[in-house]
């Protein structure tokens, strides 16, 4: 049921959500929960899920609970997202709930996932539990914290994410005597924070072939993200810097049927896993049931145009850099058009079908050091 969660309520569910983001780029395929337990408008006790296989928001919200020396009997939960009802890598949050004796439950999300949706709040009604679920702010921000996660749920897809980075004069590349860079340091760092964040990162052959890059994030201790090439005849060379540092994070190649056999045979024996796939759609299915949620698109205006043509852009980060490079403008591939280099096929077959542009849903733009990023977002899970 919904419920109109009132102002000391609202502080709650906000500081579970900023608690669940502490989470973030070590709990997935699961999602990110935070959770609190209050007692007369005191919090006794505070969670998070911190990494894949480890506690649940909520039982560690409860462990945190009785370390302070508090009883959880009788409190509230505050949790961003409906408990678990099934046995996954932890047991069910739901049990721990009702054996602590906690007499209200408030959630911010429902979990859209088909094992989980719904059960948890039936059985702590079952079990005598008050519930409710929160509306508006609270809930949208619950909702938008786990999209990778609610999209896979729903779709069994990763939500796809286009990072782009231009010039004022609408420029993706530099020329040959300049700097690689478009944007700025404080960008670059930004990007690797996200890199991070995501269990994917996909260029096309095209951006694989001119930049040999690690498409690795540069931070101590952070989870390596798997990465994608979209190489349509298994054209990566056998000493990439990616097949060279496999140790490091596994390489998908995306390879169409049509593929030379030698070459994918070379790929496999170098240690890179290969996709055969005839589209893109069948690609995203592939690395959804690799447990992939999210997808961060990184290079080739070719692959980029392809996923537009197919709608299958979630959403985008570009970073406008304060520059001018004075040639006539990057040519912007036709949607369908012959795409060989960076995608499984020559065509999509949503191609013709897609959309020719995206509108998005809401954008916001933030400085980062001298440049401007702006975020949209054109889908909702």
């Amino acid at each position: 049921m919904k419920d109109d969660v009132k102002a000391p309520e609202q502080a709650h569910l906000r500081r579970a959500l900023e608690l669940a983001e502490g989470g973030r780029g070590r709990v997935s395929p699961n999602p990110l929960v935070g959770a609190v337990i209050v007692r007369d408008d005191e919090v006794i006790g505070e969670g998070f899920h911190a990494e894949l296989g480890g506690l649940h928001a909520e039982r560690a919200a409860l462990a945190d609970c009785r370390a302070r020396g508090e009883e959880p009997a009788g409190a509230t939960m505050y949790v961003t997202l409906e408990p678990c009802a099934h046995q996954g890598r932890q047991p069910p949050c739901v049990e721990a709930i009702l054996e602590a004796g906690v007499a209200r439950v408030v959630i911010a999300s429902e979990d859209p996932s088909e094992k989980a949706a719904g059960r948890g709040p039936a059985i702590l009604r079952d079990g005598g539990v008050e519930f409710a679920f929160a509306s508006e702010a609270e809930a949208t921000a619950a909702r938008r914290l786990n999209q990778p996660f609610r999209k896979h749920a729903r779709t069994g897809l990763p939500l796809v994410v286009l990072k782009m980075a231009m010039s004022l004069d609408g420029q993706t590349t530099t020329g040959p005597d300049d700097s690689p860079w478009i944007s700025g340091p404080q960008s670059r760092d930004l990007v690797h924070t996200w890199r991070a964040e995501s269990d994917a990162i996909a260029v096309g052959i095209g951006t694989a072939l001119a930049d040999d890059s690690l498409l690795t994030a540069r931070i101590d201790g952070a989870r390596q993200p798997k990465r994608v090439v979209f190489d349509s005849q298994a054209r990566l060379p056998l000493d990439s810097q990616l097949l060279r540092t496999l140790d490091q994070a596994p390489v998908f190649v995306v390879a169409a049927p049509d593929a030379p056999g030698d070459r994918i045979s070379a790929l496999q024996g170098a240690g890179a896993e290969i996709i055969v796939a005839s589209d893109l759609d069948s690609a995203l299915r592939d690395l959804g049931r690799r447990e992939v949620t999210s997808l961060f698109l990184e290079g080739g205006q070719t692959l980029a145009s392809s996923f537009l043509s197919g709608d299958l852009i979630d959403e985008s980060r570009t970073f406008i850099a304060p520059m001018l490079l004075g040639r006539q403008p990057n040519p912007v591939p036709r949607a369908g058009g012959d795409d060989r280099e960076d995608s499984p096929g020559r065509e999509s077959p949503r191609s013709e079908t897609g959309p020719a542009r995206l509108t998005a849903l809401e954008s916001s733009t933030a400085q980062v050091g001298e440049d401007t990023l702006i975020t949209a977002r054109y889908k909702e899970w």
